[in-house]
């Protein structure tokens, strides 16, 4: 799915039922994130979680220009699953700024460390930060896109129930592997082509 101008609400509409649209949106991602710890946190995005994302830029912004509406399309609908995969943003959530510049030290390459597996298969580990690189030398960033690929059998496994669950095996992050919660699940097979 990918979004266009069309799929959009001009900046008046969507100040109209911006309280309705964030209220909707806040509840559909109730069932679309996990923790993995006390400080980290994958958001799982779908076309109405990418939607109200443009829609709030462009009301920040004001932005109601035919070009500028479409290069924030192009910068958010690579975040949109494509029926192979699941895609998630990744948050270091620090709110102790000193905190968070230490631990940012100390976890350069946790975007490639962090996993799905659908039970009874191999784990899936992110393809992250496809859009451009978020991490130096120094530290790694505190915000990570990642993409989770997903074989048609380990697809069907998810559509017949099986588990899923989310880890990490970065040293300095080590996440066993936490179950997500069937409605989790539910909500996240969605994203997933018949």
């Amino acid at each position: 799915m990918t979004l266009t101008k069309n799929d959009l609400l001009s900046l008046e509409e969507y100040s109209s039922r911006r309280q309705e649209f964030k209220a909707q949106v806040i509840e559909h991602k109730k069932t679309r994130n996990v923790s993995l710890n006390q400080y980290a946190r994958l958001y799982f995005e779908d076309e109405l979680t990418i939607r109200y994302q443009i829609q709030e830029m462009l009301r920040i912004e004001k932005v109601f220009e035919a070009q500028g509406i479409q290069d924030e399309l192009d910068a958010y609908n690579p975040l949109i699953p494509d029926g192979s995969n699941l895609k998630a943003t990744f948050m270091l959530e620090y709110d102790d700024v000193e905190l968070r510049k230490v631990e940012l030290t100390k976890l350069i390459g946790v975007e490639d460390q962090v996993w799905m597996q659908v039970e009874g298969f191999e784990k899936v580990y992110a393809i992250a930060d496809e859009d451009l690189e978020r991490e130096n030398d120094e530290k790694t960033s505190s915000v990570h896109f990642m993409r989770f690929e997903l074989s048609e059998e380990m697809i069907n496994a998810l559509r017949q129930a099986q588990s899923l669950i989310a880890g990490c095996d970065h040293l300095n992050l080590p996440v066993e592997g936490i179950k997500l919660a069937a409605e989790t699940v539910a909500s996240l097979t969605e994203d997933l082509m018949d």
